[in-house]
């Protein structure tokens, strides 16, 4: 089920109400509110080394923007679920992609790339995805 979907069923609304554009403008919504929350898990799974590193909110905030990708794909790997060329399969990209971005040597893939490995991260790790929807459906609910 597509997390729109999924997110939409959350809040009792019938997505099909929304037009194409609708549609494209709440994915987008949906997929920079879970890179926040996914931003957010990574900072308190790195509290101590920002702490260690002296790193002020700002150094938080840079290093996990730019080491985004690479926290997600590392995450992936750690399940055993997927390898570095597993990954390179699922998203239809050259593994010397994935290793340059694994090696921080590409930190700005296109959001196509991006999109996909937070798909296969959604399918390892669903769980984090289900309590990002329900804050999200909470949030939403509140407004």
């Amino acid at each position: 089920m597509a997390a729109l979907e999924l997110f939409c069923n959350n809040l009792g609304v019938n997505s099909k109400q929304f037009s194409k554009e609708e549609v494209l403008i709440l994915e987008a919504e949906i997929f920079v509110r879970i890179c926040g929350e996914i931003e957010k898990t990574y900072k308190k799974y790195y509290k101590e080394y920002f702490r260690l590193m002296r790193f002020n909110t700002e150094m938080e905030d840079s290093m996990i923007e730019s080491n985004f990708i690479r926290c997600l794909i590392n995450d992936i790997v750690a399940t055993e679920a997927y390898t570095l060329s597993g990954i390179a399969l699922y998203t239809h990209t050259p593994e010397e992609v994935i290793f340059d971005l694994i090696a921080g040597c590409n930190e700005s893939p296109t959001l196509s790339l991006p999109r996909k490995i937070i798909e296969l991260h959604r399918s390892v790790r669903p769980d984090i995805y289900k309590d990002i929807l329900k804050k999200l459906t909470v949030a939403m609910t509140q407004s």
